[in-house]
C-alpha cells in the first residue's frame, strides 16, 4: 500500500527498515515520552515484524505505513490507522518521527493523508488518538489536523519513575469534510 503526499511516501515497511527505525528509536529525543529506556537492534526488528504480521492480516485492520522522504528517500518514521475490528467503524491515529525530522511538518502531512484515507477509504466515523500531556509538540499536531480535545486521563501511565497523564482527541468524519483538505 502507499499514499503519496506532497513530500512524502507512506508505504508498507519492508523487513530492512528495522535499521531506520533503530536509528530514530534509540534517539534520546524519541525516546523522551516512551516507557523504554533504550532500543536494541533485535527491538527495531521485532517492531518490524510485527508491522509486516499487520500488513498480511485478511481482513486488514491495521494500516501502520512507514513515512519515507520523498526527496531523500529516507524512513524517517511511520503512521498509521488501527481498528479494533474489520466493522469497526472507529480507529486510532498514530505516529512518530525521527527527532532529525521535527519541526518540519511531516507528522501531520502524514497523519491528515492517514486521515482521510480512514474516511474515504475505510468509510469510517471517528478517528481518535492520545498523547503524553507533556508531549506539547505532538498535541499540536493533533489539534493542527483539526482534531478535538475531548479529555485528560490523569496518571494513566508510570513509568521512569513517574505518573504520566494523556491527551484524549477525536475527529468525527463530518468535521473531517469540514477541513478542506479532503481530496488528499
Amino acid at each position: 500500500m502507499e499514499i503519496l503526499t506532497e513530500r512524502l511516501l507512506l508505504r508498507d515497511f519492508i523487513a530492512d527498515d528495522w535499521m531506520a527505525v533503530h536509528a530514530y528509536q534509540s534517539d534520546e529525543r524519541y525516546l523522551r515520552y516512551y516507557a523504554w529506556d533504550h532500543r536494541t537492534e533485535a527491538d527495531a526488528r521485532d517492531f518490524v515484524h510485527v508491522l509486516l504480521a499487520m500488513q498480511q492480516a485478511n481482513p486488514r485492520i491495521k494500516y501502520q505505513l512507514g513515512i519515507e522522504h520523498r526527496a531523500s528517500g529516507l524512513l524517517i518514521g511511520n503512521c498509521g490507522i488501527r481498528k479494533a475490528a474489520h466493522d469497526a467503524v472507529e480507529a486510532e491515529l498514530g505516529y512518530e518521527l525521527a527527532p532529525n525530522a521535527w519541526g518540519n511538518g511531516y507528522a501531520t502531512e502524514a497523519a491528515r493523508a492517514m486521515i482521510s484515507f480512514a474516511f474515504r477509504d475505510l468509510s469510517l466515523h471517528r478517528i481518535s488518538a492520545y498523547c503524553v500531556a507533556e508531549n506539547q509538540a505532538s498535541a499540536r499536531v493533533l489539534e493542527r489536523l483539526g482534531m478535538q480535545l475531548e479529555g485528560r486521563t490523569r496518571e494513566k501511565a508510570y513509568y521512569k519513575g513517574r505518573w504520566w497523564d494523556e491527551l484524549h482527541y477525536g475527529l468525527l468524519v463530518s468535521e473531517w469534510a469540514e477541513t478542506g483538505w479532503t481530496e488528499q
